[in-house]
């Protein structure tokens, strides 16, 4: 499972009436709680899946991001929480992603995966909060198939430099294709497992800034990026 802070229930139980459970979205929790008055301001983050996305690529996203302070949402664009992922490893979700389309983020990530990133593609409210996203030139975040299969056909990445999996990058235009982390104004794009932990450091240093990625990601005990020389508008690395 993932760490997401799923099956939120509130509960009525008054005289001579069924017990009736409702979901509470996470966001809901948090921007209500006085405990936690301080956490609304900052960076949150919409993460969907679907049966067939990557699991590491979703995991590791969420993982480093809520690290590093952002209220990360997982949202599942099936009927169900719970979905079935690439390699057959159980995910639930916070929420359904038609609870969050009247929902501001920071940023939208997508996890790559197939046949995940179709389901994406094809899920409705999340590409209405993707449009909405592009229209209001916010940022958001693709790896793997997703940029090919969810972005480039819906021309949002239109004369962006990007990259994707090495299996779908026949897809992207431009000369960016063989980086492992392209940043292009507010679009990020990455190619596959391998590239997890650098997508989600850049996301990291978008979101926050250079010291706060290097502070999450020295713990983690990462190898440090060795690469001969970098694409255009590639993510050099911390």
């Amino acid at each position: 499972h993932s760490d997401g802070r799923d099956g939120h229930t509130t509960q009525s139980n008054e005289p001579n009436q069924r017990t009736t459970t409702k979901r509470v979205h996470p966001l809901d929790i948090i921007m209500s709680s006085p405990a936690v008055c301080q956490v609304s301001a900052e960076k949150t983050v919409l993460v969907p899946i679907a049966n067939g996305s990557e699991e590491m690529e979703a995991a590791i996203m969420v993982d480093v991001l809520r690290r590093a302070g952002a209220i990360v949402t997982v949202a599942s664009v099936e009927s169900d929480l719970v979905c079935t992922m690439s390699r057959n490893m159980k995910f639930v979700a916070d929420c359904l992603i038609t609870e969050c389309e009247n929902i501001t983020y920071d940023l939208v990530a997508l996890p790559g995966g197939m046949p995940g990133a179709e389901r994406l593609r094809d899920s409705v409210p999340l590409m209405n909060i993707i449009k909405k996203q592009a229209a209001a030139k916010q940022p958001y975040a693709a790896m793997c198939a997703a940029p090919a299969v969810v972005l480039q056909p819906n021309g949002l990445l239109t004369g962006v430099a990007a990259t994707a999996h090495p299996a779908f990058v026949d897809k992207i235009e431009g000369d960016s294709k063989d980086g492992r982390v392209v940043i292009d104004g507010n679009i990020i794009t990455s190619r596959g497992p391998g590239t997890a932990f650098e997508f989600a450091l850049a996301m990291v240093e978008f979101l926050f800034d250079s010291q706060k990625a290097k502070d999450v990601a020295g713990p983690m005990v990462l190898p440090p990026a060795v690469k001969a020389s970098l694409v255009a508008k590639e993510w050099p690395g911390l």
